[in-house]
Order: C-alpha cells, then sequence, then structure tokens
C-alpha cells in the first residue's frame, strides 16, 4: 500500500508540474481507484485542490474549484493574452480554439460542429429556448417545479416572445422510481397535447434528483415534442456521455463539475436540427448561416478562460469520469443514506443511484418556509462550522442543499451527518 500511495502521489506530482511547465495537464493517473473509498487514491486527488476546509465546504453547487494544476495553467493564460494581446487573439487563437472545441466535443461525444462556446449553460439555454422556432400562437410549453429560475423565466417569457402558454408540474420527492419519473412527463403530455417543447433539468439544482433524461427524451420525441435540455450539472457529476443520450439541443456548464474558470459553457444542436433553433440577431446574414457559432454572440470573451478549459477537461480525463462519478456519488450517500430512516428527515432524492448524484437537499420535516430552511443552514453554519445552502422553489417547500466535492473529505461528510443527529434531536 505505501509503494502504490507513493506512486500516486508521485503521479499527482507530475500533473501540477506538467501544466507549471506550459503543457496541458496530463491524462496520466494510470490504473484508476480501487474503488470510491479507496482513500489513498482520492486523498491524492483532494490533495491537487487548494480547498477551503474551515468552514466544511458543502456547497459546490454553485460553480466548481479548479484544480492546482489548472489554475496554474490558467494564470499562465491569462499572462499570455495579456501580454500578447490583439497579435494572439487575431493570429493564434483562432486556432487555438477549434483545437478545444474538438477536445470539447470528444469529452462531451459529440461532433465539433455541434456545439459552440458561451459563458454559461444560461446563456446556452436561453439562446435555445429563445431561438426554438417552430412554436405557433395556441401551442403550450413544458417546465417542471426543479427547472432553474432562469430557464422558467426564459419559458414564461415565450408567452411573448411566441404567443404560446406555459404548463408547470411538480416532480415527486423521495422514494420516487426510474420508471414513475417517466410516467410524470409521459401524463403531463397525455393531458396537454398541445405541448410542442419541454424543458428537462437532467440533474436538479434545488434537490438533486437526476432524471432519467434518456427514456423522457425518446419518449416525448415519439409524441412530437422536442425536448431542450438543461445539462448544467449533469456534465461531470454523472457517468452517462451527453452524446449517448440522444438530445437534440442542450446547454452545459465547464466551470461546475469539469473543474474550468467561471466563464464558459457550451450550446448543443444536433446535426440536422440546426434550422430548428433561429440565429443570433443578424447572424442569419453570415456568409453560413447553418454554422451553430451564428446562434452565439458574446462579444469578447476571456481567451485564458477558453484556453484553461482545454486544461480542465485533461484533468478531468486524468480521474475518469465513471470514477468521478462514482465517488461524488459515495460521498453523498455516506451522508443522505444513514439519515434516510430519520423519522424527523425528509431527505429529497431516492436511494436508486440512478437518480441522485453529488447534489442532495433534505429538511426537517414540517419546515417548509423560506426562513425555516435559512436558519437551519445557518444553524448548520454557526453552530457545526459546515457551509450548505437554503433553496427555495420546490413544490413541495423550501430545504437545504448539501453539496460534496471532488476534494470533500469522507470525515466532512461524517460531520454533517453528527450535525443532524443533533438537530432533530433539539427539535
Amino acid at each position: 500500500m505505501a509503494d502504490d500511495l507513493d506512486r500516486r502521489t508521485l503521479i499527482g506530482a507530475a500533473m501540477l508540474g506538467g501544466v507549471a511547465a506550459g503543457r496541458p495537464a496530463a491524462a496520466t493517473i494510470q490504473g484508476g481507484p480501487n474503488g470510491p473509498s479507496d482513500e489513498a487514491y482520492w486523498s491524492t486527488i483532494a490533495g491537487q485542490y487548494d480547498a477551503l476546509r474551515a468552514p466544511i465546504q458543502l456547497e459546490n453547487g454553485n460553480w466548481g474549484m479548479m484544480a492546482k494544476p489548472v489554475a496554474a495553467a490558467y494564470a499562465r493564460h491569462l499572462d499570455r493574452v495579456n501580454r500578447d494581446t490583439s497579435w494572439y487573439s487575431r493570429r493564434g487563437f483562432p486556432a487555438d480554439v477549434e483545437r478545444i472545441r474538438a477536445r470539447a466535443a470528444a469529452v462531451l461525444g459529440v461532433e465539433a460542429s455541434e456545439i459552440a462556446f458561451t459563458r454559461g449553460a444560461t446563456e446556452a439555454l436561453q439562446l435555445l429556448i429563445g431561438g426554438y422556432n417552430r412554436l405557433r400562437p395556441g401551442d403550450q410549453v413544458l417546465a417542471a417545479d426543479l427547472d432553474y429560475d432562469s430557464m422558467l423565466t426564459a419559458m414564461r417569457w415565450l408567452k411573448t416572445r411566441r404567443g404560446v402558454d406555459l404548463v408547470s408540474i411538480a416532480l415527486p420527492e423521495g422514494e420516487v422510481t426510474h420508471q414513475g419519473l417517466i410516467d410524470v412527463y409521459q401524463a403531463a403530455l397525455k393531458a396537454h397535447p398541445k405541448v410542442r417543447m419541454m424543458l428537462l433539468t437532467q440533474v436538479g439544482h434545488r434537490t438533486g434528483l437526476v432524471l432519467p433524461a434518456r427514456e423522457i427524451v425518446a419518449m416525448a420525441r415519439a409524441r412530437g415534442v422536442d425536448v431542450i435540455v438543461d445539462a448544467a450539472h449533469a456534465w461531470g457529476q454523472i457517468a452517462d456521455r451527453p452524446g449517448d443520450q440522444g438530445f437534440d439541443f442542450a446547454g452545459f456548464n465547464a466551470h461546475k463539475w469539469i473543474g474550468a474558470p467561471l466563464g464558459i459553457g457550451v450550446l448543443y444542436i444536433r446535426k440536422g436540427r440546426i434550422g430548428d433553433i433561429d440565429p443570433f440577431m443578424g447572424n442569419d446574414e453570415a456568409p453560413d448561416p447553418d454554422d451553430i457559432r451564428n446562434r452565439v454572440h458574446t462579444g469578447t470573451t476571456s481567451l485564458a478562460t477558453t484556453l484553461a478549459l482545454e486544461d480542465a477537461l485533461a484533468f478531468h480525463e486524468a480521474i475518469g469520469q465513471g470514477p468521478k462519478a462514482l465517488r461524488l456519488r459515495y460521498l453523498r450517500d455516506r451522508w443522505a443514506e444513514p439519515l434516510r430512516d430519520e423519522r424527523r428527515l425528509q431527505i429529497l432524492t431516492p436511494a436508486d443511484p440512478r437518480l441522485a448524484a453529488a447534489i442532495t437537499s433534505f429538511r426537517v420535516r414540517g419546515k417548509v418556509t423560506p426562513a425555516e430552511n435559512e436558519a437551519l443552514a445557518k444553524r448548520l453554519l454557526e453552530g457545526f462550522g459546515i457551509f450548505t445552502v437554503a433553496r427555495t422553489g420546490v413544490a413541495g417547500g423550501a430545504c437545504v442543499r448539501v453539496t460534496p466535492g471532488q476534494f470533500t473529505r469522507p470525515a466532512e461528510v461524517d460531520a454533517l451527518v453528527a450535525a443532524l443527529k443533533v438537530i432533530v434531536a433539539e427539535a
């Protein structure tokens, strides 16, 4: 074991040195871990993050920390861009961004021509929702309570933009089944035959519920309904490659679970569907209006952020999407499942590993107001040194969200279990 740990430590040091020397983070973690509970291995990975330890950081759903080698590469890229300015942006960057675009597409499991970079998933999804041009007055669109606020705003805005009505549904909490979630969407579409497009959040930011997106998309398509997939939290948090899910339209974040700097996301439109999303204003007059990049116009973007995406992808691939997803779910299960039978608590995502990832929310039974859950998050912070966040917008009531990260230690989620047992005993 000692020799194995030394090898892993040396690998981590090699990764850090490789990026600092100006090379992409080397995908050289050989062999992978001996499972998600191999603490020797995962401590090596955690050591690649300069993580906050006091308070215990269990609110990693907002955005993700760059690993040390990625942060070092980002600083190097920023220095270069600042030094070379337009000499680089006009002569060198176009080729570099095409290489990075191809790398990102390969990790997503799609073609480079099917993606364009944005400043985040919100921008990508707003472009898809606002640009979707197959709606007609009198049609309906569908969204759920667990969808992201900005996306719900965009869906409501379609009434003004396209003359359509929004159908809203509430997703079940707790021990819902995989098929049960498919049935919820199927029943909604059956009850509302005028629905022509729907929003589907693959991993919810409010409770962490993972929807069976592949099956729901296929079911909706069979009914003639297009689906725009909010995969902001899915890319990097779950094992499935987006390109294997059968999506037609999706938006992704690279600064949440991929570990790129803040400010980069991906717009995806499957080949053959580009005409169903309008070009950005005026871009329909571009030389190639069917280029997906004509659906985006962000102005001058952060070149250094785009360049560092390549380093983040290399670090992500060095760990491996499968092992990474299993580790995140292991950390989630370590706190959520021991508390599932605690009658005074509600764990809001199921035990089914297909329906949960890193994020999971809870509430004290009967405490459903925003004020009560803000107070609970405050109690965890001030009384136990554990940072979480209250979430609202869930049909069943407000809750507290817990999100471990790649660097989270098992002892830190164990501390949450102990704290919640004290809190419910007091209640």
